[in-house]
Formats: C-alpha cells, sequence, structure tokens
C-alpha cells in the first residue's frame, strides 16, 4: 500500500488554508515549523511573467530518508505506509530533519522535538479527510493510494517539479497537476 497526497498546482491560488489548518491541528502557535508549506514561485520576466505556488508537507516516501537516518526510531513507517513519527522516543537531534530533502520534519526548539505531516492519521482512522485536504477551498488537494490517485486525476500527474529536489532517492509519494509555469526551470520564491 501507498498512501500519499495528490496536489493539483492548476488550482490552488496560494491562500495557505492548507497550512493554516496543518498548524493549527498540530497546535503549532508559534512562527517557524509549518508541516505543511505553500510557495508561491514566479518565472519568465516581462511580458512573459507567470505565477505558481506549490503545497507540500510530508511526501511518505517508499524509502524516507529521515527513517533511515533517524537513530533512535522516533521517525518510522507506519503499517499503512505513512512515515510517522514518535514524539517519546525523538531526541531532538534533528538528524531527520538535515537528511529530509523536502525539508518535512520541522524543529520545535522550544520543546526540543520534531514535528511533521502524519497525514492526520487518527482522522483518516475515524473517516476523515486530512485537514489540509479539508481545508482547501479550490480542491487542490487529495489523500489515498497513490494507484488511485493516478487513476482519479489522469496520466499526466508528475512526482517532482523543476523548483523542488530531486524524487529518485527517496520515492516520493506525491502526484502533481503541474501548471504550465510550474515546469520552467526558471523559477523564484516569491516574498510575501
Amino acid at each position: 500500500m501507498s498512501l500519499g497526497f495528490y496536489f493539483d498546482g492548476t488550482r490552488c491560488v496560494g491562500c495557505k488554508a492548507c497550512q493554516i489548518a496543518c498548524k493549527d491541528r498540530q497546535d503549532l502557535q508559534i512562527a517557524g515549523p509549518r508541516t505543511r508549506r505553500v510557495t508561491s514561485h514566479e518565472t519568465g520576466s516581462y511580458p512573459n511573467p507567470g505565477l505558481f505556488h506549490t503545497s507540500v508537507s510530508c511526501n511518505h516516501c517508499e524509502s524516507p530518508a529521515c527513517v533511515a537516518n533517524c537513530p533512535t526510531g522516533a521517525m518510522h513507517k507506519a503499517e499503512d505506509g505513512t512515515v510517522q513519527h514518535d514524539d517519546d522516543a525523538c531526541i531532538g537531534c534533528k538528524t531527520c530533519v538535515g537528511s529530509c530533502p523536502y525539508e518535512a520534519p520541522q524543529y520545535v526548539e522550544a520543546e526540543n522535538l520534531v514535528v511533521k505531516c502524519d497525514s492526520c492519521k487518527p482522522l483518516r482512522e475515524a473517516g476523515i479527510n486530512p485537514v489540509c485536504v479539508a481545508a482547501c477551498a479550490m480542491r487542490a488537494l487529495d489523500f489515498g493510494e497513490i494507484d488511485d490517485l493516478k487513476g482519479k486525476y489522469g496520466s499526466d500527474l508528475v512526482s517532482e517539479l523543476p523548483c523542488m529536489p530531486k524524487a529518485a532517492a527517496t520515492n516520493p509519494n506525491l502526484v502533481m497537476k503541474a501548471k504550465e509555469e510550474a515546469m520552467a526551470s526558471d523559477s523564484r520564491v516569491v516574498r510575501l
């Protein structure tokens, strides 16, 4: 079983509702750590500029670097295939933070603890969508079995964009419908 996220970049307007819902559920009431990150990017230049957004959290990789490098087993693969974090086993060493190419694990200094997307496992077990999926007004996010998501959303999906780390090493469970601008190699992050 390969559970993961679908992101439709052609629908995302960069509102960050998914990011805020995730921070709220994780009770991250401080600036800094974001277990789901919405980033705006610009491409091209006048007279042909472009803009696109990405919404990325943990990609629940098939071969997660965070799990392979965690010295205590705090970062682990659950029976459902998602990557989970055991707060009680975490020693705050930040090895997982440095290992993940997607910056999914986030360190909370005040608690000496790492936090990350757990794909809202307790909610999913109760039959409820992850909060990021539920919060997206544009319905640009979905979660489920990767093969089912591919069947539902089409064959033109990608697992990486030029603005993201290369996907091959960890085999992320992420499929995206990319906006044309997102495939440009000259994108720059927009600081809003």
